[in-house]
């Protein structure tokens, strides 16, 4: 996200487009590729709209949407130090690293039913088998819920087919020749 700059925002698709990174080499700030050197373009949930337009009102397209409070690169070690640990520690969260908040969104988009291909684009990695690999536990659960889901759907039939009136064939409808007895 350190690398994210407003013309790749698009707050009426909700989508941020991931396609530069930035790290730090020898105290310098580098950007290139992002690691499997193809973009991505990642969901940005309703909630998160009004929060990324208010952050991104008077930028220009090439500015970066996350700077440090001097207007610069965001620096992995000093957010980390300056404002991500000590934002997780007041929440009770100490030891939580910005990595794991990609867990998190993966685990969130797989508990509301995501499809293993919407979780890998998500992610950005290279095939489903590896996000199945990487977050195969996130799905441990989907058994239970495919069960659920298809009790949910049985109860729904059983339910309109007693609702539904003339469900099936009318038998006073096909001639008396025609019936089979028997």
């Amino acid at each position: 996200m350190a690398a994210l700059r407003v013309r790749r925002v698009d707050l009426v698709k909700r989508r941020l487009l991931v396609a530069e990174s930035v790290t730090e080499v020898n105290g310098r700030a580098v950007f290139g590729t992002p690691k499997t050197h193809q973009r991505r373009s990642v969901p940005l949930p309703r909630f998160l709209v009004e929060p990324i337009a208010a952050q991104i009102a008077g930028r220009s397209g090439d500015e970066l949407v996350f700077t440090s409070p001097g207007g610069e690169v965001l620096r992995n070690n000093n957010f980390r130090r300056r404002v991500f640990d000590r934002a997780a520690v007041s929440v009770g969260l100490a030891g939580l690293t910005p990595h794991q908040l990609r867990h998190t969104a993966a685990s969130l988009a797989v508990a509301e039913g995501a499809n293993v291909k919407a979780v890998q684009r998500m992610l950005g990695h290279a095939s489903a088998a590896m996000a199945l690999d990487v977050y195969a536990d996130l799905f441990e659960d989907d058994l239970d819920q495919v069960a659920d889901r298809l009790d949910r759907a049985a109860g729904r039939a059983a339910a309109d087919s007693v609702r539904t009136d003339c469900v099936g064939p009318d038998l006073d409808a096909i001639a008396p020749s025609r019936r089979q007895h028997g």
